[in-house]
């Protein structure tokens, strides 16, 4: 017998209920051995014939995952209409039955149901959320309401592959608790400190594209004060120039405590003699930030992967090359 199952919603509840205003948590529960957990996907669909892997990745951890919907459909490049992921989103957070939701993977599409959403109650649930890379996007949501979320890999993009013993301890504390006391690379691998400073905030941010996606809209990430986290894939150097380029010109640069730059995989030059590096991208467009700057923490699309308290209090010290968890 499987030790887990399968759900469907094929029926659109309704989401114009009213939710009450605010939130009254700062840090999740962390899970239990057994407890249910809600697979859902609010970004592209999960590839055909990979659903049971991810979800036997989950039960290998101890829990009984619950697929939603959405880890079945497809539309395009999204898993579902944006309503259904929607509703699979709310309904998971609404379940009394679920202790926790992880995304089982990216892609594109988490942003597209910010106005179908209320966050307020998906905030003041007291739930963890785990996902990264467009899951981002959810992770904004969080980060603006005070409440801790969790950047992790996810089942249906790196778990079912099998995970190095790095990245499932890391996952592995976020899942079950407590919160590690720093956030180191494996193997003793140093952070490079391109800004000297010591500095103290709300880790925050994800994947750039994500977090520029934002600018000038609701849901822009608040950095004021606090420490951000940037990584991505795929892009060139000339595009991380152009996101970075305009989270400097909309204030976001100027206005965090501190950077802390992730991997940054797939994104060299296509032409690299034509091209200026991504060190060199980094390094113009923080030069004159008067706070810590760190570069080279193995976190995002890469593997080993640090998994990542988002919103919690961390404190950086580039002088001594250190991140360390200050709650």
């Amino acid at each position: 017998m499987r030790p887990y199952k399968i759900i469907s919603t094929d029926l659109l509840h309704n989401h114009t209920k009213i939710f009450k205003e605010g939130f009254a948590i700062k840090l999740p529960n962390f899970l239990k051995q057994g407890d249910k957990v809600a697979l859902i996907s609010v970004s592209s669909p999960q590839p055909q014939g990979t659903l049971e892997a991810a979800m036997q990745s989950v039960a290998d951890f101890g829990l009984n995952p619950v697929a939603y919907a959405t880890c079945g459909y497809a539309r395009g490049y999204l898993a579902g209409t944006d309503a259904e992921r929607a509703r699979d989103l709310i309904e998971a957070f609404d379940d009394d039955d679920i202790a926790g939701v992880i995304c089982i993977r990216g892609g594109y599409g988490a942003h597209r149901v910010f106005d179908l959403v209320n966050f307020d109650r998906i905030a003041a649930s007291g739930k963890p959320l785990y996902g990264y890379s467009d899951v981002t996007a959810l992770h904004i949501a969080m980060q603006n309401r005070g409440v801790i979320s969790f950047q992790t890999p996810m089942p249906g993009t790196e778990w079912y592959k099998g995970l190095d013993d790095y990245t499932k301890q890391g996952v592995r504390q976020l899942l079950f608790g407590p919160l590690p006391s720093e956030i180191a690379n494996p193997d003793g691998a140093k952070l490079n400190t391109m800004r000297p400073g010591i500095a103290r905030g709300e880790l925050v941010g994800g994947n750039l594209s994500l977090v520029t996606s934002t600018i000038g809209t609701p849901y822009q990430l608040d950095v004021d004060g606090k420490i951000l986290f940037l990584e991505d894939v795929g892009e060139s150097p000339r595009h991380l120039d152009r996101m970075l380029l305009q989270l400097r010109h909309s204030g976001l640069l100027t206005a965090c405590a501190g950077i802390i730059f992730g991997a940054f995989t797939d994104c060299a030059a296509e032409n690299p003699d034509k091209s200026l590096t991504i060190e060199q991208v980094l390094d113009d467009l923080t030069a004159d930030l008067n706070i810590p700057v760190v570069s080279d923490l193995q976190c995002g699309h890469c593997m080993p992967t640090a998994s990542l308290p988002l919103g919690a209090q961390i404190i950086l010290d580039a002088r001594a090359g250190k991140l360390v968890i200050a709650q």
